[in-house]
């Protein structure tokens, strides 16, 4: 009996490890997939006046993709990000980086601090991807 117990037991769990191991993976095929999709904007914000400083992949149960660009606070006018968001319209990263430089922007604003260059704009693609924007250089992070 205690012996048809442990098998029970040991196939249920069995069960649950190959259950965790198929969520693992699917879940690692779609970070691969978004990772794959942010890639595609790298040389479109090149191409407006962003300049790539660093490139970082890193590789676990949630892969990220991790990309910095610099550029000047002036290049980037509320006018010309509304052009940009216009023109990008369907490509959900470029949305997702212009409207938060532009948000950026407008909160900083409101603190009336100036604008201090670079523009420091830290992109960490994965299953939740996550746009930083700076004003100015970071000294922490």
């Amino acid at each position: 009996m205690i012996d048809q117990f442990k098998n029970v037991i040991k196939d249920a769990s069995d069960l649950v490890r190959q259950q965790m191991n198929a969520v693992g993976n699917n879940a690692k095929d779609k970070a691969y997939q978004l990772i794959d999709e942010w890639l595609n904007i790298i040389p479109i914000l090149e191409e407006e006046g962003l300049a790539m400083t660093s490139f970082a992949l890193s590789v676990a149960l949630s892969p990220a993709l991790d990309v910095e660009f610099i550029g000047k606070n002036a290049d980037f006018p509320a006018e010309r990000l509304e052009i940009l968001k216009q023109k990008y319209k369907g490509k959900v990263p470029l949305q997702l980086v212009f409207t938060t430089i532009k948000t950026t922007y407008r909160m900083h604003r409101k603190i009336n601090a100036p604008l201090k260059d670079p523009l420091v704009l830290k992109i960490r693609a994965r299953l939740t991807p996550e746009v930083k924007v700076y004003v100015g250089k970071p000294v922490i992070e």
